[in-house]
């Protein structure tokens, strides 16, 4: 078993892993790094192309597997679930693996055939939809090589662990996950299979670092519901405008929003093309109960009309928005900057259903939104929030119930991927011998 730990070892996102199996590659995600893709998005008249992306690092950078000779055996592409830093950098680099089946889960096949199409691409690429707590044949691969898809709770629905079995052992894949025992929206984690998956020996395991730090639990969704029940009874103030935003991809998050505001008795209006795309790939898939008590408006003439409405009757409606990080022309950084005809007022509301991706430039683009909001006179509810990440304990419970031979920290910079290390010795586990620090583009033989 050959690993290369492509993208996702040094930084939080960029996620990708090409896994060697004999003659046989396999690829695991391959997502954006979103700060370098906010610098693309910040030149003027630069479009998304493959040459643009790399330039910034914005995705893995798949050459590697050039200098291998391991490309033109990339016989799958597997994907953990729909974040961007996991998919989305797929559209840009499906090409150099024409004969590679993509496998997913149906909400994740959804939201990658979305991007291709928001990227004005085509791949040739034929998809697969798996089925959750299923295990697949691998098209054009021996039959004692399979894929396993494991459901998991995170901060997007279809959220798997993903599985290689083969003659070597299993690869065991767990970005983004958190255990969560209380969600609002599916089942808790297969615990019960992850232990099957334990007693049959894992080789490796690649696992999420982020929070690793942290003893108290992240909590449950669960927990968020009662917050967001709480908050929303600002909504009784008919005076008073009341916007909620969060993560356009958390279609859990946005159910619970849905289910409370429609207790204010106004009218709920979802804006802007990202929310409008992740809740149309649910309806698709039948993963969306709300869509029936919601009112989509995504194009620039629609929404401006509709702000008109809203600025004129505040009592009317409810308003879930996209821009909780203060990303460059949101909803809500139009609404700050006057480029919309609503205009906040004294004594408004906004509810930040999310937390700020810890990154510099958005740390530093969500602290000048809230000063200009601020300065409107805009009540702010911030952090109505759990992180779709587990902490400490999530890490300690996914390493005793699949008892990895090997583990290597991802998804983090290196003192996040430090910090689960300190918790593999304490499991008994030693650096560079069954504990490893990774480079983005090293090779590992296990």
């Amino acid at each position: 078993m050959e690993i290369c730990t492509v993208g996702g070892f040094e930084e939080v996102g960029k996620n990708m892993t090409a896994v060697k199996i004999k003659d046989d590659v396999f690829l695991f995600d391959c997502g954006f790094y979103l700060p370098g893709v906010i610098e693309l998005q910040e030149e003027s008249n630069i479009d998304y192309t493959t040459a643009a992306l790399r330039r910034v690092k914005g995705i893995p950078d798949d050459r590697v597997l050039d200098n291998l000779k391991w490309r033109k055996q990339v016989k799958a592409i597997f994907i953990s679930h729909a974040h961007l830093d996991h998919v989305a950098g797929f559209p840009f680099v499906a090409d150099r693996y024409p004969n590679a089946v993509i496998y997913g889960t149906p909400f994740t096949i959804q939201v990658l055939n979305s991007l291709v199409k928001d990227a004005h691409l085509s791949i040739s690429n034929k998809r697969k939809i798996v089925e959750i707590n299923s295990i697949n044949n691998i098209h054009n691969v021996t039959k004692d090589i399979k894929v396993e898809f494991i459901h998991t709770t995170h901060s997007t629905i279809d959220s798997t662990f993903v599985a290689l079995h083969t003659p070597e052992g299993i690869f065991f894949y767990a970005l983004d996950y958190k255990f969560d025992d209380t969600p609002t929206f599916g089942p808790p984690p297969n615990y019960k299979r992850l232990e099957e998956i334990g007693k049959k020996g894992v080789k490796l395991a690649i696992i999420n670092t982020l929070y690793s730090y942290k003893k108290q639990s992240n909590g449950s969704e669960k927990d968020v519901d009662k917050m967001l029940d709480n908050v929303l009874s600002v909504a009784h103030d008919k005076q008073a405008a009341v916007f909620v935003t969060t993560f356009s991809s958390h279609i859990e998050r946005l159910n619970n929003i849905v289910k409370h505001a429609q207790k204010t008795h106004r009218e709920i209006i979802v804006f802007g093309r990202s929310m409008a795309k992740y809740i149309n790939c649910a309806m698709n898939v039948g993963k969306c109960p709300f869509y029936s008590k919601i009112k989509i408006v995504k194009y620039r003439g629609q929404i401006n009309s509709m702000f008109k409405k809203i600025d004129s009757d505040r009592g009317k409606y409810l308003v879930i928005c996209t821009g909780h990080q203060g990303e460059k022309n949101s909803i809500l950084d139009r609404i700050a900057n006057g480029a919309t005809p609503f205009r906040f007022k004294q004594g408004d509301h906004l509810i930040f259903s999310s937390s700020v991706i810890p990154v510099e430039v958005n740390q530093e683009s969500r602290r000048k939104l809230d000063a200009k909001l601020i300065k409107m006179g805009v009540e702010l509810q911030k952090d109505i929030h759990v992180s779709g990440h587990g902490s400490r304990d999530s890490k300690i419970k996914l390493i005793k119930l699949i008892k990895p031979k090997h583990i290597i920290p991802s998804h983090g910079n290196r003192q996040q991927e430090e910090d689960l290390i300190c918790i593999t010795k304490e499991l008994g586990y030693k650096l560079n011998e069954t504990s490893h620090l990774a480079l983005n583009g090293q090779i590992f033989t296990f």
